[in-house]
């Protein structure tokens, strides 16, 4: 029986000593961690909050960050409780390379969209056309980016096809030049009809004067000249300046006796007896 106490009281001698010493040290070691890790967020927050990153940058910096030290802690604990960290590093690394592999693809998606994040070719509310779809920049996520249309469909683009496809963005420059097309018979006097159209576009509340208006004969169509009408206005105006100067520029030509012309088709209508008769 005495043997039995005594081994006991070493076995608890050497727990104390040595694996409770090692667990509390650890729980110690925890809850450090844990305060140090949401000091470094508060500190990381404020820094991405003056440095004026996008949003979505910053929550990026954040989480990756906090995964980071999350990961570092849960190493320190290991080691603390005196178990070997090689083995933990070279599962981190095997489960890291199978993940990478199985999701290849989303990995170019996130990949794609740390670099929209950060070089910015478009923001929130920008009007954009990627891969010849055209609508409003709703949100900018690192696998996705949200696009709606003006007839209100969402879209929903893998920002790995936004890098590796045709990007417009429209919404860059404070003025956008709206062009219209506008057709006028070949008998037509050029200079009168720029005239009138002229007139009719500076009239209009939303066309700068800066850079200037501007009509040109721009081609020699088979049954008409065509003329390309240039208006500067902002960019937030662009489609009611398209819209309205379509009308205007209708009804002025129509007012000052300008005929727009149309395909016509000329058709002869030959009778029994082999002579042609116009119809």
């Amino acid at each position: 029986m005495d043997k039995f106490w005594e081994t006991l009281k070493a076995f608890g001698t050497d727990f104390v000593q040595n694996t409770g010493l090692a667990i509390v040290r650890t729980v110690a070691f925890l809850v450090l961690g844990l305060v140090v890790i949401k000091i470094v967020r508060i500190i990381v927050q404020g820094t991405t909050y003056r440095s004026k990153l996008d949003n979505a940058a910053a929550t990026f910096v954040i989480s990756i960050i906090t995964v980071v030290l999350y990961v570092l802690l849960i190493i320190f604990l290991v080691s603390s409780l005196g178990f070997s960290t090689a083995g933990i590093i070279a599962a981190f690394s095997a489960v890291a390379l199978a993940v990478a592999l199985a999701l290849k693809d989303s990995l170019a998606s996130l990949a794609n969209g740390v670099i929209i994040i950060f070089t910015k070719p478009f923001k929130k509310g920008d009007y954009v056309c990627v891969g010849g779809m055209e609508g409003l920049v709703q949100d900018i996520r690192l696998f996705n980016t949200k696009v709606l249309t003006y007839s209100n469909e969402e879209i929903i683009i893998p920002n790995s096809e936004i890098l590796g496809s045709k990007l417009v963005n429209y919404s860059t420059m404070p003025l956008r030049r709206a062009v219209i097309a506008v057709p006028v018979p070949y008998a037509s006097d050029v200079s009168a009809v720029r005239e009138v159209i002229l007139t009719c576009v500076k009239a209009h509340r939303f066309v700068v004067t800066s850079p200037a208006p501007s009509v040109v004969l721009d081609a020699f169509e088979g049954s008409a000249l065509k003329l390309s009408v240039r208006a500067w206005t902002m960019n937030e105006n662009y489609w009611t300046v398209m819209n309205e100067l379509k009308e205007n520029i209708f009804n002025a030509l129509r007012e000052n006796g300008i005929e727009i012309p149309f395909d016509r088709l000329d058709v002869q209508l030959v009778p029994h007896d082999g002579k042609k008769e116009d119809a």
